[in-house]
């Protein structure tokens, strides 16, 4: 196995390069038109399938050259999907940092769990590789500023998988908010139901000889292999996951703040807790959390482990206006007036669901072409990191206000929390020695 250390020295030259066009125009670094962009699809159990149909969706434009994970078995599984998808079979590698050494590779794509997001998306702008992460794209509010700094630094695109920003009628609606069809808008609500089995007490046990757990723990810091955990139940888990409101809230509460044109708040509050089982889940299986600004307010509710809807929709959002309010999901939206009269509606004929734990769709499809036109044409990204991390950063500040049980009053320019030392320190992670995130 390549070593971190000789991985990093072996950057060192790439990234010096990079260095020095860190402030050419944009347009040095774009594709020709009639080239494709080769990807490295990094996470394939869940949304990783995702990205091979949106690399299949645009395959005039993207081919996978490398497809990557750290267990053998859908590995294996994934290739010969692939193969069956794509026409052709990606080379299939264990371990995605010689995937980063391949001149071959102009794009990585990040579907692991959540601790790997922001390290992995890092490492890959320093070897030169433009990157899309899925959401979250940081595991804590520090990593996100890194990630940002790494942008900036080293020129490459990033593009984060809020893929509801490429959808056709949620620019649509959210443009017509903005040149005010419902006045002015003042509150978004949104929200998240499923229902979550329990994860159970989990065994220690002996690591299958088929799964790098290792590399699997990769920047967390070394804890021992129980049965419960890989490969989805690492999200309820604080040292590897991010909690419900990281895990799907953060793709609600992104359009709200786009909706309602918002940036940091000036206060977050967050009422929370396990109430379905007590088991192994470290996070809260219900959550109502508020972001307040002085002329506005943002809330999400999630419910992972009762799938009761609103509005007839298991997920989306409601944006009230002075003059009206609208609905929005991923299948469409819906226009009422003050009395709550439709006055207008668009279905896209998609169905979604808060149990498809894969979500292959157009949006995604889409946000993959806006994010590949970017690397070839220039085109302007959906959702550029420097515009996520603020929707990222604002469910994180959820979970600290949650953990430290109180009320957190924040600087509305860089979100970090004022007056509070206790809950700053959560900010950022301790990471395994030889893992720590360096720009």
């Amino acid at each position: 196995m390549i070593t971190r250390r000789t991985f990093i020295n072996g950057l060192a030259v790439s990234a010096a390069g990079a260095a020095l066009v860190s402030n050419a125009k944009s347009y040095g670094q774009i594709l020709g038109a009639n080239e494709r962009v080769n990807f490295a699809v990094v996470g394939l159990n869940g949304r990783g399938r995702a990205h091979l149909a949106a690399l299949k969706g645009n395959q005039s434009t993207a081919h996978m050259a490398y497809c990557c994970d750290v267990d053998a078995k859908v590995l294996a599984k994934f290739k010969a999907e692939a193969q069956e998808t794509l026409g052709y079979e990606p080379a299939a590698l264990g371990d995605f940092r010689k995937a980063l050494e391949s001149k071959d590779v102009d794009a990585i794509s990040i579907a692991c769990p959540d601790h790997w997001h922001a390290p992995m998306a890092v490492l890959g702008l320093r070897a030169g590789k433009h990157v899309y992460v899925e959401k979250p794209s940081s595991h804590n509010p520090r990593e996100g500023e890194l990630l940002i700094e790494a942008q900036q630094k080293y020129g490459k695109l990033v593009q984060v998988g809020d893929q509801q920003r490429s959808s056709p009628h949620t620019i649509k609606m959210v443009q017509q908010i903005h040149d005010g069809l419902i006045g002015r808008a003042y509150f978004g609500k949104a929200w998240y139901s499923n229902a979550r089995k329990p994860m159970g007490i989990g065994k220690v046990a002996p690591v299958p000889e088929w799964l790098n757990w290792e590399l699997w723990q990769g920047p967390a810091p070394r804890s021992e292999y129980k049965d419960n955990i890989h490969p989805y139940n690492w999200h309820w888990l604080f040292r590897y996951g991010t909690g419900e409101s990281l895990n799907n809230g953060t793709h609600e509460v992104d359009i709200c703040r786009w909706a309602l044109d918002a940036g940091y708040p000036d206060r977050v509050t967050a009422s929370a807790g396990r109430y379905q089982t007590q088991d192994d889940w470290q996070f809260y299986d219900t959550m109502v959390t508020s972001f307040e600004y002085p002329d506005k307010t943002i809330t999400w509710e999630g419910k992972c482990c009762n799938s009761m809807h609103y509005y007839g929709r298991d997920r989306g959002i409601v944006v009230n206006g002075t003059t009206g309010s609208v609905l929005i999901d991923r299948a469409g939206y819906e226009v009422y007036d003050l009395n709550g009269k439709m006055t207008d509606s668009f279905k896209s004929g998609e169905k979604g669901s808060s149990h498809d734990l894969v979500s292959r769709d157009s949006m995604t499809d889409a946000h993959f072409g806006n994010f590949i036109a970017g690397i070839r044409t220039g085109e302007k990204l959906n959702s550029p990191i420097v515009v996520a991390n603020t929707s990222v950063t604002m469910l994180q500040l959820s979970n600290i206000a949650w953990s430290v049980k109180r009320e957190l009053k924040l600087d509305n320019k860089t979100g970090h929390i004022l007056n509070d030392p206790e809950a700053m320190k959560q900010w950022e992670r301790s990471y395994e020695k030889g893992w720590e995130v360096r720009v």
